[in-house]
């Protein structure tokens, strides 16, 4: 529940127009103006103002009161729509595992707090800042996730380290990252000997730091989940 809330906030928030973004997420809901007006207890109007962009940009603490006023309606309805979101979740589980940072921290603390050694553009780690991580096995992604579910690999925040595990040369995720439009900050390749050549230099194409680690995956987990 809380993952679908902070996905509907997160792009309510990077939205060029939040407010067009917040009347779908309303229709999604199936939730008349009227009856998110009374939750809110604000006039239709208002709302109606927000959608249409002749109000300034929302800020967080209208964000949070409208993804929950969402919520509660659903709840109220029996979860027919959140149902089905968390289903779509659910898939993407599968693959990735998701966190995003209470408050961001530079790339260079990242690269402590993993155990790494960075490998590629060291220079860039000093500017880098990170609001999340994204962990997944790297075959697993490249092979079988459908490609339409990649954009979900950012979360909220394009801002953010990929920890790939299960990796042999690092050449696969970086070709990968090479022809997506998104670009991670920060690349981890967890469990690795040697980083192919190509890899380093896509990686230096893109502007992308590439840090390797042999730290256990539960004890980085478990100092990143504090953040």
């Amino acid at each position: 529940m809380e993952k679908i809330k902070h996905e509907m906030a997160g792009e309510i928030t990077l939205s060029s127009t939040p407010g067009s973004t917040m009347k779908k997420w309303r229709e999604i809901f199936a939730i008349t103006q009227a009856e998110l007006a009374g939750v809110l207890k604000i006039s239709p109007s208002t709302i109606s103002d927000y959608e249409g962009n002749r109000r300034k940009s929302p800020g967080s603490g209208v964000i949070k009161r409208f993804v929950n006023a969402l919520v509660t309606i659903d709840n109220e309805r029996g979860n027919p729509i959140l149902s089905k979101l968390q289903q779509g979740v659910e898939k993407t589980e599968q693959y990735f595992e998701l966190h995003e940072f209470a408050t961001s921290i530079s790339a260079v603390d990242f690269q402590k707090m993993v155990g790494g050694t960075v490998v590629a553009n060291e220079d860039l780690m000093k500017v880098k800042k990170l609001y999340g991580y994204t962990l997944m096995e790297s075959l697993k992604i490249i092979l079988e996730m459908p490609f339409n579910q990649f954009p979900k690999l950012y979360g909220s925040m394009s801002e953010r380290a990929f920890l790939f595990t299960q990796v042999s040369t690092g050449r696969s995720p970086m070709v990968v990252i090479r022809v997506t439009p998104m670009k991670p900050s920060v690349v981890v390749l967890h469990g690795i000997k040697e980083v192919d050549p190509l890899a380093i230099k896509i990686a230096e194409r893109e502007q992308i730091p590439v840090i390797t680690t042999n730290m256990d995956l539960g004890k980085i987990k478990e100092a990143l989940n504090k953040i």
